[in-house]
């Protein structure tokens, strides 16, 4: 059963405890208030416990919403950077918190994602796939969010090689090197010969 010896501001919004047994432990200011913490007080080994696991589990929200400024982050992506410094069990109830306060949202994140990569990259349907896949997005919400961008796909893969490659279709190696850079870029290929027939018949007249 431990016994707070000492209950005093250390510096900031941190406060230095010492137990009876002579060990230091920092707490926010939150937590001791919250807990009403002062000197000469006896807690059970379980209300210590308690205290100890809040003042962790503040530590790793405030981290969290601390990288969530900086950049956006899919649930599992977040995770995996907190689950480095942090228990299983804190990262999971953290975690769930900002998601059931929209902090944390992997469809909206998804459709940012997508908008970058399919509108301004030019990314076709299967590299998107993969790249927002490895973002930490299941396949589900990837593949909802991406349906909305099929209609287009034709438009956006012509005005992209139009652009960029329409000076390489003159011989069948050129055609040959255009088709695999854009089957790359996650077109089908069926698409990409569709398109670049298109393009070359045009330019024909």
């Amino acid at each position: 059963m431990p016994r707070l010896e000492t209950v005093e501001k250390y510096k900031g919004s941190t406060w230095e405890i010492v137990l009876d047994d002579g060990e230091h432990v920092y707490l926010n200011a939150d937590i001791v208030s919250r807990f009403s913490l002062s000197a000469g007080m006896e807690l059970c080994d379980e209300e210590w416990d308690e205290i100890v696991a809040e003042n962790l589990y503040r530590k790793a929200r405030e981290r969290a919403l601390y990288l969530l400024d900086y950049k956006d982050y899919s649930y599992i992506e977040l995770y995996k950077k907190l689950e480095k410094t942090y228990p299983e069990d804190v990262c999971e109830r953290v975690m769930d918190k900002l998601t059931e306060i929209g902090v944390i949202n992997d469809r909206r994140y998804a459709e940012g994602l997508a908008r970058t990569y399919v509108e301004s990259r030019c990314y076709g349907y299967y590299k998107a796939m993969q790249t927002l896949r490895q973002r930490g997005i299941t396949k589900q919400i990837a593949e909802e969010v991406l349906e909305t961008y099929e209609d287009g796909a034709y438009d956006r893969l012509r005005e992209f090689a139009e652009k960029k490659y329409s000076s390489y279709l003159d011989d069948e190696a050129g055609i040959r090197k255009v088709k695999n850079a854009l089957v790359r870029r996650g077109f089908s290929y069926d698409l990409v010969n569709r398109v670049v027939r298109d393009i070359i018949e045009d330019a024909d007249g």
